[in-house]
């Protein structure tokens, strides 16, 4: 008989698995059950870490979205400048896409953005990625353009992932980086500087 794992590590382990189900079915397509079973659990032990579907679902796009700006945050720690800042972040945001796909999956495709509960929370993880961006825009802006450029910053990468993601293809994420940090980074550079 396997260990009983921990509480937490229990609920990780539920969370990991229950993202690939729900990035490839969709959350109305997959079921407590199929979680649970996936998980190699009983509905009783998933019940316990989280109260419904909707519970178990705001969990993963949380978790996501936390786990995309970490990795941004993490990546871009190391930049001098407003340019190496562009292609670091980038460069993390597309290294993030290609390694952890159904996450991307998961917080970008059409079904978090149906219901009003989970798009509020994709919303939140946007506007939390742009607040982190905005800063970094180096230019004698107001404060309500700045965050509306930041806000177009975080698109320009979210637009580029889907399609690479839908494509289903393996995609160089360096390489794409490359090509949109030097488009976002002429933009930015043609702004008046402060």
């Amino acid at each position: 008989m396997p260990a009983r794992l921990p509480a937490p590590a229990r609920r990780e382990q539920i969370l990991d698995v229950a993202l690939t189900v729900f990035a490839t079915t969709g959350y109305h397509g997959a079921s407590m059950n199929d979680v649970a079973e996936a998980a190699g659990v009983t509905k009783p032990v998933l019940y316990q870490h989280f109260e419904s579907k909707r519970d178990l679902y705001q969990a993963l796009l949380r978790e996501a979205g936390t786990r995309m700006i970490n990795s941004i945050i993490k990546g871009t720690s190391e930049a001098t400048d407003g340019k190496s800042l562009t292609e670091l972040g980038y460069r993390s945001y597309f290294r993030w896409v290609a390694t952890d796909t159904n996450a991307f999956r998961l917080l970008f495709s059409s079904g978090a953005r149906r219901e009003r509960e989970f798009s509020d929370v994709v919303r939140s993880i946007t506007a939390e990625a742009a607040q982190a961006v905005a800063p970094l825009i180096d230019v004698d802006i107001d404060d309500l353009q700045r965050q509306t450029l930041a806000h177009a910053l975080v698109g320009l990468a979210e637009g580029a992932s889907r399609v690479l993601v839908e494509l289903g293809d393996d995609f160089d994420a360096d390489a794409i980086a490359r090509d949109v940090s030097s488009l976002a980074w002429a933009g930015l550079r043609s702004l008046p500087k402060s």
